[in-house]
Order: C-alpha cells, then structure tokens, then sequence
C-alpha cells in the first residue's frame, strides 16, 4: 500500500466521479445518469447511517441550507425536543451515485445546529482533527479494512453462515467459500466500484462466513465517508440476496470476529512522513512514525472504549482462542514489526492499528485515533523497544517484564479509561460525554440481562 499517491485508483477502470464547481454541474452530471434522488446522509453517534431522500431539482437546498432533522430523534445528538433542528448540510465534494440502488445518489452532510458545526456529530469531531493535523503541515490518509459476516436466520430463529457447507476449521483464504459467496462478493464490488471505490483483494478469512474486501486508502476524512457507503452497498446488497451481512464483532464464541484494521500514514502532500528505509530496527518507521505509536500505546485503553463501542466488541478482545487457532484480535497494548498478535502492527512505511471492530463509527475512532498519535507527536513519546514474539504465548510474569499492559476486557473497563483520559476527551468535544453516557446505560442494560447460559447453568442449583 503506498500512501505518497491516494489518487492512483482513478486511472484503473474505476468510475471517476467529478469534483463539481457547481449545483448546475453536479445536477446535469447525475440528470444524464438517471438519478433523480439524492440521499442527505450522516450518522449518528453509534455511526449508523441516517437520511432523507431530496429531489435533486432541492439538491442545492441541501448545500446552502440543509436539510433538517429532529435532533431528539437522533441517538447522542445532545439536544432535547424543545432545541432548534439538527441540520445536516451537504459536503458536495462527497456527492456519488449509489449504483445498487438506481436512480439514487448520496452526499454527506455535516451536522450543524443553530447555525454552528454540531459539536456532538462525530464527523464534525474528525474535522477538528484532520486540521490539527494540517496547522502541522500534515495529512493523515487511513485504509480501512472492515471484516463481515454472510450470515443466515432459520425459521426457528438460529443464526448461522450462510453457506452451510462453509465449516472447515481453518476457513481463511478457502477456495470454495470464496467461490460460494461469489455473486454477493461479486454484486458489491462492482458496486462500490462503480460509485468510485477501487478494490482490490477480496478473501474468505478466519471464521465461517466470514469476509473482507480490501479498497484503496485516501486522505482519513474521505476514508470514513467510504466506509459508511461500503456498509450500506454490503447490507443493501446481502438482504436482496436473502442474506444478512453483519459487522457484529463477535457473532459466534468459538470463531474469530470482525475487525476493522486500519491502515495509517502522515505525508505532507509529496513525501510519506512516516516512512524511512534507513529505520535502524528494520520496520521502514521514521521518528515521526514511532512517536506516532507511543500515543496510540499511551492511549490504548481509551481508544478501545471508541474502536470497540459495544458489549460484544469485547468477546473479539478478550484473551483466548478460537476453533481456528488464534482470535487474530489484540489483547495486548504493543507493536512488532509483523505481529499479529500485538496491537499495532508494522507492515512497512505505515502503522496498522489492529483495535478498532467492524462496529465502530468510523469518524469517531479515526477521530480518537489521531488525538492519540498527534499527542504522541508533540510530547515525542518513546514507544519503546518493538515485540516480534507471539503475545499470546507470554505469561503474566513476562508482559510484566516488558511492561505490556493488557488492553480492557469488557466495555465497562474501556469507559473507565475513557472517563480518565483528558486528552482523548478534549479532542472529541462534548461527543466524548455523550458517548460515555450511552455506553453506560447499554453497559448496565447488559448487566441485567439474564442469558439462556445462566438458566442453564444456576436454575436447578439446589
């Protein structure tokens, strides 16, 4: 993956979507391809993906003023019923086609309210951050790589691979679950390549059913705006073919679950910043680079609270096995040159932080994610000496030795983290607050929660 270029996929057989001048431009351009609808989409605080459908002949309504929304309706929005609209306001640069849905587009809006940017929408928080980074004469590009589940319901309400052959023990890079999935694989890719998205690989990876598909990284911001529209082709996509695509991190107890990798270089418009070949441990990492790691070492509990939001997020982290072999998730606060067993990973010139899962909102992690290695940046933190063994073979006694610290193994203990890390908070604004308060009262609904294994296991215990 080479970060210096973020543009390189425009000339392999992608559509190319314009970069309007103009709402004249940008309506003739779609008028000629059919679409007479354009989504006004943004997220909400848990990175679900929400919308209004608009006329394109209003598409510059959309950009000027905004559509509006009840703020109350939205999750971790931070307004109560009596407050003025949540407006999201159109980013035309974001504006494509959605080519599994014909005659429908989508463009990004911004979250604003009251006329200001909303401080509690997460994709506003990444603003913040991406020009922090740039007072520094930086940008930061990200490749994301989110894993899935093509899932099944029976009649009787059991969930399973949808490919019910799909069982080997080791599954990962299998031939014939790959070629078993192939018209929904296929469906996707020619979707989300043709609204501008270049793929690249695909693979059947660890667990049954369970699938990635690589695209091409660019600048973080636009990176998040990618992923919302992959997940939404993949869902659509999946239900047309009697299918349930899922980006839950840990669907089943004994597979591996679904996380979202992400891939992170600095340049400064010509140059890679985070690459040296001359790096004296061999792993292509400038100075700039290892600072950059010792803020995600340093942050690590907090981050996991944003990268892996959800009660089940922590089955995937949690240190053990699976049928497989390994979970192929991180339980560990470290880095290695190709470590997969280690947080951050050292692939060569770029960093792949292997935290965040596959349910993450994409702005907010990338968001915390930056704060982190830009604090690590300005503080120049040491990440220390790298760990190239495997983690999960080490006991207590040795991750002490090194002083490895064992990441959160449940959402409580991540929001603890969270709560303690001014630095993470600050970067996220008044979102951080109410992301907490959320995960706190889904925290507590599952502690409540009486399960099937705990009947199971206590009714008869007399």
């Amino acid at each position: 993956m080479n970060f210096l270029n973020a543009d390189a996929s425009s000339s392999r057989g992608v559509e190319v979507v314009p970069r309007f001048s103009s709402v004249e431009e940008a309506q003739d351009w779609l008028s000629r391809r059919g679409i007479q609808y354009v989504l006004a989409q943004f997220v909400d605080i848990h990175g679900a993906p929400k919308a209004k459908s608009v006329p394109l002949a209003h598409l510059g309504t959309i950009l000027k003023i905004g559509a509006g929304f009840a703020g109350f309706a939205i999750c971790g929005s931070g307004m109560q019923p009596n407050d003025s609209d949540f407006v999201g306001v159109g980013d035309l640069s974001t504006l494509t086609p959605m080519p599994w849905q014909p005659g429908l587009a989508r463009i990004v809006c911004d979250g604003s309210a009251d006329g200001a940017p909303s401080p509690y929408d997460s994709r506003v928080a990444l603003k913040r951050q991406v020009e922090r980074a740039a007072r520094h004469g930086w940008i930061v590009f990200t490749g994301l790589e989110p894993e899935f589940s093509l899932l099944r319901r029976s009649v009787s309400g059991e969930v399973s691979p949808f490919d019910t052959t799909d069982t080997l023990t080791k599954p990962c890079y299998d031939y014939r679950g790959l070629s078993r999935a192939r018209v929904f694989l296929e469906r996707l890719t020619d979707a989300i390549r043709a609204a501008g998205i270049d793929v690249y690989q695909i693979d059947h990876e660890d667990a049954n059913g369970q699938f990635e598909i690589n695209y091409t990284y660019t600048n973080c911001l636009t990176s998040c705006d990618r992923y919302i529209l992959f997940k939404m082709a993949a869902c659509d996509i999946a239900s047309e073919l009697e299918m349930i695509c899922s980006f839950m991190p840990k669907p089943f107890s004994d597979r591996p679950g679904n996380g979202m990798h992400m891939h992170i270089s600095i340049g400064d418009g010509t140059a890679n910043l985070f690459a040296d070949p001359g790096d004296s441990r061999s792993m292509g990492l400038s100075k700039l680079g290892y600072h950059f790691t010792a803020g995600l070492l340093r942050h690590a509990s907090a981050l996991a609270a944003i990268c892996n939001p959800t009660v089940n997020s922590y089955k995937r982290l949690i240190v053990g096995s699976s049928i497989s072999g390994t979970t192929w998730a991180p339980a560990y606060a470290s880095y290695g040159r190709n470590n997969r067993s280690a947080m951050v990973r050292m692939p060569g010139d770029r960093i792949e932080l292997r935290l965040p899962d596959s349910s993450c909102n994409p702005y907010l992690a990338t968001a915390a994610v930056v704060a982190a290695g830009i604090d690590g940046i300005e503080n120049e933190l040491d990440a220390g000496a790298p760990i190239n063994e495997n983690l999960f073979e080490w006991s207590s006694s040795q991750l002490n030795e090194h002083g490895v610290k064992r990441l959160p193994q449940n959402l409580s203990q991540a929001l603890d983290a969270l709560e303690a890390n001014d630095t993470i908070k600050q970067a996220l604004g008044p979102v951080a607050e109410e992301f907490i308060k959320l995960k706190r009262a889904e925290w507590l609904e599952y502690m409540r929660h009486v399960s099937d294994w705990e009947r199971q296991s206590y009714l008869q215990s007399c």
